[in-house]
């Protein structure tokens, strides 16, 4: 299978400077590489570093040591060392990321955020619409909430847009971060298999899952976060 990312020698603390700069262990060691069509489950207990392993893979941390390597547009590409606007270009067409809270800017509708990953893409306006809208309804927004903004929804609404926005593009990776965490059964189903057909595809995943059921009916194998701590 091709190699969609590598991850080497991950290492991340965090200077906590309110507690007098107290330094917090989280990641050392990390060491993963992932294939297309494969998902890769996170493991550990609470606190190990696996949402933090997942805000590393999207550039949002810069981890103290190592290297992330990501196939973009048929290059490998090294996100810590990449330009600002490579990674912002990276993140147009290649990552994908289902983050637990979802951030937007306010006022703007619904359906307009779900529309802006293929307008980056260059699709053509009507072409956007219309696959937003069909993404909307498998994800049972209802229409009449797609002129709203997602501000207003409630938590599991705001997951499902969150969803939405992640699973409309052909993301060669994907990154999920309890994507199910406040979804009901019915919802909760229907994302696992945009999960099935994201693998199907051949796209690289990886994800938290802390429901068990989920994490077993989408994974290929788990993951688990290396427990030494940074000495």
């Amino acid at each position: 299978m091709d190699i969609k990312l590598r991850v080497e020698e991950i290492q991340k603390a965090f200077v906590l400077h309110l507690q007098g700069g107290m330094v917090l262990p989280v990641l050392s060691g990390v060491n993963l590489i992932v294939h297309a069509g494969e998902c890769v489950a996170l493991s550990g207990p609470s606190g190990i570093g696996k949402s933090t392993l997942l805000r590393i893979l999207y550039a949002n941390y810069k981890p103290d040591r190592g290297n992330v390597w990501v196939e973009h547009r048929g290059e490998w590409v090294n996100l810590l060392q990449a330009k600002p606007y490579r990674i912002l270009e990276i993140r147009r067409s290649t990552i994908g990321y289902v983050s637990q809270f979802l951030r937007v800017i306010p006022r703007v509708p619904a359906i307009e955020i779900v529309m802006e990953p293929l307008r980056n893409l260059g699709y053509p306006p009507q072409e956007c619409r219309l696959q937003a809208e069909a993404m909307l309804r498998r994800l049972n927004i209802p229409e009449r909430l797609w002129t709203i903004s997602p501000t207003l929804f409630s938590g599991g609404e705001q997951q499902r847009i969150n969803i939405s926005r992640s699973f409309i593009c052909p993301f060669s990776i994907l990154l999920l971060d309890e994507p199910t965490a406040a979804l009901d059964d019915q919802n909760r189903k229907i994302v696992i298999e945009l999960i099935q057909e994201a693998k199907t595809r051949g796209a690289a995943v990886v994800g938290v899952f802390h429901d068990r059921e989920v994490k077993e009916a989408v994974s290929t194998r788990t993951f688990d976060i290396p427990k030494e701590k940074i000495s």
